[in-house]
């Protein structure tokens, strides 16, 4: 598969994502799907934290770290196979 073909799988899987509401989506659902999304799209997470850190901020960075050992492709795969695993009813 070319890569030009993952960039439109993906698309396609964040605009499905951005159309979900996130209430309907299990807390752990969500920060798995920010942290694919920033890992795909940013790469590996820079440890510049700022002082007004917050809970909901860490949670988040947490995430992202958690995922930083993937390469942007497998970061990518990984969103998807989640929002079609949501898609299914599988999560």
């Amino acid at each position: 598969m070319s890569e030009k073909d993952l960039d439109e799988r993906f698309d396609k899987a964040f605009e499905i994502a951005s159309k979900m509401a996130p209430s309907s989506l299990a807390q752990d659902v969500q920060l798995r799907l920010y942290a694919y999304y920033k890992q795909a799209t940013f790469g590996t997470i820079e440890n510049n934290f700022s002082q007004s850190f917050d809970l909901r901020n860490a949670f988040k960075t947490n995430a992202w770290i958690q995922v930083s050992h993937l390469s942007i492709e497998e970061a990518k795969e990984l969103y998807i196979e989640t929002v079609n695993a949501i898609l299914n009813n599988e999560i």
